[in-house]
């Protein structure tokens, strides 16, 4: 980890070698995401938003495991409170995590309910499409609604602004601190100020995310 008195000029180095090394193994990952909105069905969404309602505060990849156990014994669609939460145990805040999941899955696939697809559908960019998931699936900030939205192929134009991604505009000088909380009017400046630096360095918003997260992680995920 580069300590904060690091000239710019070397850490933006760092961020552009780190983008030559890895935009092709990116470029690929994001393809992967436009093809769940283009081919997935409403449960491959699902699936997709329950990762990100697990992932605050825990490893993505514990919650993608603990995720694929859901799936593959059935629990994701139809398990109960007990079932989930069994299976939540190696991710934070297993219990309200497990409510989330089910108010979630009783939002979008009980019998009188729009699919996700069809809500998504119904806003004018996706801008809107951040705001209406972060107003109505519980667990859901701007940040979580961020995830979901690239990992689906709708994230060329926001960013996910977790602590890694904080902690980097930090040492570039963006910020003057990490902030406690990000309600939307914050998050929102703070991405404006990620965009304008992403044209700055010429790496595309949806690739610096990567690029961040894998300077810290060493790692390019979900």
């Amino acid at each position: 980890m580069r300590n904060r008195t690091a000239p710019l000029i070397t850490i933006e180095k760092e961020i552009l070698n780190i983008h030559a090394n890895i935009a092709g193994a990116v470029e690929a990952r994001l393809r992967e995401f436009r093809s769940i909105w283009e081919k997935g069905s409403d449960k491959d969404l699902f699936i997709e938003l329950v990762f990100c309602l697990l992932t605050p505060q825990s490893s993505a990849r514990r919650c993608w495991r603990a995720l694929e156990n859901l799936m593959q014994k059935g629990f994701l669609f139809n398990g109960c409170f007990a079932d989930i939460c069994r299976e939540l145990v190696i991710v934070r805040f297993k219990n309200n995590k497990t409510r989330y999941l089910l108010e979630a899955r009783e939002f979008f696939f009980s019998p009188v309910s729009r699919s996700i697809r069809d809500m998504l559908h119904g806003c004018s960019d996706v801008m809107e499409m951040r705001e209406w998931l972060s107003k109505n699936v519980k667990g859901m900030g701007y940040k979580e609604a961020s995830h979901f939205l690239r990992n689906i192929g709708h994230g060329d134009d926001i960013a996910i602004l977790d602590r890694h991604i904080l902690k980097n505009m930090l040492y570039l000088g963006l910020i003057n601190e990490i902030p406690k909380s990000l309600p939307p009017m914050r998050y929102r400046g703070m991405e404006t100020i990620l965009r304008e630096y992403s044209k700055k360095v010429a790496i595309p918003l949806n690739h610096l995310d990567f690029v961040l997260w894998y300077k810290e992680t060493g790692d390019i995920f979900k």
